[in-house]
Parts: C-alpha cells; structure tokens; sequence
C-alpha cells in the first residue's frame, strides 16, 4: 500500500498512464548486481573503465576482459527482481508510455518488459570496433574461456559484470580478436566518458514530449546521460517524481519522491 502523500502522487502518475520511466542501478541490487555510488551519489570504487583508454590500450583492453569473464556469469544468472516484475505489469497493463534503463543487465527483458529502450547498451552483445560483426555474450565468454584455459581466481562481483580480481591476472590474459576480420571486440554498451547515441537521446525526448509525466526509478542520476532528462520534463512542464534511496542530482526538479526501495514500493502498486 502506498501510505504517504509522495507515494500517494506517484501511484496517481502511473494510473493516469503516459508515464515515461527511467530505471537505474538501484533497481537491480536485490538481484544481486551491485550498483557504482552510495546514497549520497559518490562513488563507491574507481570509475569504469573509459571508452578512450579501451581503443587506445591493449592492457585496458586485457583488465577489462579478465574481469569481465568472471565478473559476468554473475549478472548472466541473475533474475529480475520484484521492480522489474511490477514495470512489466504496469507496461503491459498501458501505463507506460516508454521504459528506459541506465542499466546494461537485461533485466527488464528478462521480466518479459517489450519494449525497452537501452540508454547505454546491452551488456548481453558484443561487437567489433573495425567491422561491426556481432556475437553474443555468452559466445565471447565461450572464445575467452578457450584462450585462458587454465586460469582460476577467486573473484568479487562489481557493477555491469565486472569483477574485482588480483591485478596479476590481468598481464596474461589472452583476448580474443574479431572472428571475421580481426579488429578489437567491445561489449554493446556505452563506455565512461564516451556518448549515448543521438537517435537514443532523441526517442527518449520525444517519449517525454508525449508523456504526463517521467518517474526515475532507482537512478541517483548523476550521469548526464539520464540528468538531462529530468531537466527536459521539468523544462515542458512535465512532473519528474523518483522512487530512490538517497540523493539524486535531480532533487530540485522533483514533484514526489519516495526514498524506499524501489522494488517494494512498486510491486505494492500492482496485484
């Protein structure tokens, strides 16, 4: 039940319909997929790799990859959680007009959300950088399994199938090249420092031109990337509320927030 008048506020967005919402890394960590900033919007560990330093350098490339591999069967196992379950109902029930996630986990699509607009990529593809050729996830972690046959580590899970092991292990680490033409292979997501592309940007515009509203959900959104979206519903005239933990850069712009997890808060929504 939604008990307070914020919530109260939020419940009646969502059951008008034309919701826009905007997911992040919160709602995925009782899914057991950690997020990158505490409740104050900090950072929680070093910053992501960047896109810059993953062409420019092989050696970036090699840390990436040895994390990823054992960083990625956990995200790859990992089920929706009560939030994810609760959008699917609310988007299939009308009242959302369009979901976009921060979040490169698939999440949503595995809760059966369609569609889903991936702000920043999806961690499930690979592609080349030279000629575009794709593979999946799963694929990749096939080809970086036969290329280090016989590496072991112990390793702890970090955000978007990362994993923090031994810094030894990166040096020996053998990456796998393009199948078809033997460029560098980069998962489908946006890297830090690097763009979301302008055709993403301008669908997510135009869903919040269409809306009643936009509602963040477990975003502290202290990226641009999702920022300037609560700037642009604030600026039409569109209400921007949030259900997050903590700080959110968006706190002056908001009509309703909730600070409960998220994933509680919405299945009190839905039967």
């Amino acid at each position: 039940m939604v008990g307070d008048e914020a919530g109260r506020r939020i419940a009646g967005l969502l059951a008008g319909g034309r919701v826009v919402v905007l997911t992040g890394a919160g709602l995925s960590t009782c899914c057991g997929i950690p997020d990158y900033r505490d409740r104050e919007g900090r950072w929680k560990r070093a910053q992501p790799v960047s896109h810059q330093d993953f062409v420019r350098s092989e050696a970036a490339r090699r840390r990436y990859w040895a994390r990823s591999y054992f960083g990625w069967p956990t995200l790859a196992e990992a089920q929706p959680g009560p939030g994810h379950r609760a959008l699917e109902h609310l988007q299939s029930e009308g009242r959302i007009s369009a979901l976009v996630t921060q979040n490169v986990d698939g999440q949503h699509q595995k809760a059966g959300s369609e569609p889903v607009l991936e702000l920043h990529g999806g961690i499930g593809r690979v592609v080349c950088l030279a000629c575009g050729h794709a593979l999946s996830r799963r694929a990749m972690q096939e080809r970086l399994r036969e290329a280090n046959p016989r590496i072991e580590a112990t390793a702890a899970a970090a955000p978007d199938g990362d994993a923090d092991i031994a810094e030894a292990l990166h040096a020996g680490f053998a990456v796998p090249a393009c199948a078809d033409c033997g460029g560098v292979l980069k998962p489908d997501v946006v890297f830090f420092g690097d763009s979301v592309p302008k055709p993403r940007v301008g669908a997510v515009m135009a869903a919040i031109e269409a809306a009643a509203g936009l509602l963040v959900v477990g975003s502290s959104l202290m990226v641009y990337s999702g920022f300037r979206f609560a700037e642009q519903a604030h600026r039409i005239g569109r209400p921007v509320m949030a259900i997050n933990l903590g700080r959110t850069r968006a706190d002056h712009l908001l009509a309703a927030k909730v600070e409960r997890d998220c994933g509680e808060f919405l299945a009190g929504l839905v039967p």
